[in-house]
């Protein structure tokens, strides 16, 4: 059977009604539900709630690490709480879904931005002393998408999560060489969604200030998300454009979001596969919502960006992309490098 939330909403003042979806018993019998939100808008999203929520336990997570996520996990142990509720951007939500599976209890995640498709995913990506991992959890029991929040949000943080959903399209590419050239199986159903999620944005020509674009953006990247529980792995979303934006954050962490760097990264994959069809969908659509499309946008240049592809495929050991595939050498990487932003460069 096709794992699937609760439910899922995607809509204006969902955080203030956030009361009624507790009511289920199927989240929670006798009521006993933490919630966590983040350092930034911790206060503002505790007051939109107390009226639905009452006494209901507020924790703090502070940042969107290994540590924070351990000390949640224990504060929900100790509660004894049957659910406990993660409301805020990437960050809180991986914490929390990381605590929740420590604690052995549901989480339901409550999105307040649109930066990527960790909404609903099986993994939590958190920063830790040696950098920053990816740790298999359930999928939340129930999403919802406040766009109130989301209109709040900073625009580079919403914009980014167009580019993690249309990086999709190089992720499946990926996939399918994997399969064909060393038989790795392949879900067609995981494949799909994945696909659909992508596709549904790509073409669209209204922006982050509409309601119903974020609305597809939100239902796109929840779609992601559910593609990786039917896959059991990253796989249908993850390629060789991730390693790719893996490998900038080791050897230059900060340099810019995970969003923009997926994006970049996928279309810099379609010019290696010699794609102009997808290469030049990929990058309207980045220029349409002002991402970034080559190195320099975000501050890399050729030679950083070169070592940053180098180091990619060891970020995923096994995984087989076209990167893996085409196994440059690091004067070959640089002349892809230079050939690409003379080709995409406005």
């Amino acid at each position: 059977m096709l794992p699937a939330p609760l439910t899922m909403e995607v809509r204006r003042g969902a955080i203030a009604e956030l009361g009624s979806l507790l009511a289920d018993s199927r989240v929670a019998t006798s009521g006993r539900v933490a919630v966590a939100v983040g350092a930034g808008q911790g206060d503002r999203i505790a007051s939109v709630i107390a009226p639905s929520l009452g006494e209901a336990q507020v924790f703090r997570v502070p940042d969107g690490s290994v540590d924070a996520a351990v000390t949640l996990g224990a504060d929900l142990r100790k509660g004894a709480y049957e659910a406990v509720v993660g409301i805020g951007g990437g960050k809180t939500i991986d914490a929390t879904k990381y605590a929740a599976s420590l604690a052995g209890i549901p989480m339901v995640a409550v999105a307040t931005n649109l930066s990527h498709d960790g909404i609903c995913s099986p993994v939590a990506s958190l920063t830790h002393d040696s950098g920053k991992g990816s740790f298999g959890v359930p999928m939340p029991l129930a999403i919802m998408v406040d766009l109130d929040f989301v209109h709040d949000a900073p625009p580079a943080l919403v914009r980014s999560g167009v580019g993690d959903v249309v990086s999709n399209l190089s992720a499946i590419e990926d996939w399918q060489l994997g399969n064909t050239e060393r038989g790795e199986p392949i879900d067609g159903l995981a494949c799909s969604m994945a696909r659909t999620s992508a596709e549904a944005v790509i073409g669209r020509r209204d922006s982050i200030e509409s309601d119903a674009f974020l609305t597809v953006l939100a239902e796109s990247l929840i779609l992601s998300g559910m593609s990786m529980v039917v896959a059991g792995s990253s796989r249908p979303s993850s390629g060789g454009d991730h390693e790719i934006l893996h490998a900038v954050d080791q050897l230059y962490p900060g340099t810019s979001n995970h969003g923009e760097l997926a994006g970049i990264g996928a279309a810099f994959c379609f010019f290696l596969r010699e794609d102009p069809v997808r290469l030049t969908q990929v990058v309207d659509c980045l220029r349409r919502h002002d991402l970034p499309v080559t190195p320099g946008d975000v501050g890399l240049s050729a030679e950083q960006f070169t070592a940053a592809v180098e180091l990619a495929p060891s970020t995923r050991p096994g995984r087989y992309t076209i990167l893996e595939h085409l196994r440059l050498s690091e004067s070959e990487i640089r002349d892809r490098v230079e050939d690409y932003v003379r080709a995409v460069g406005r």
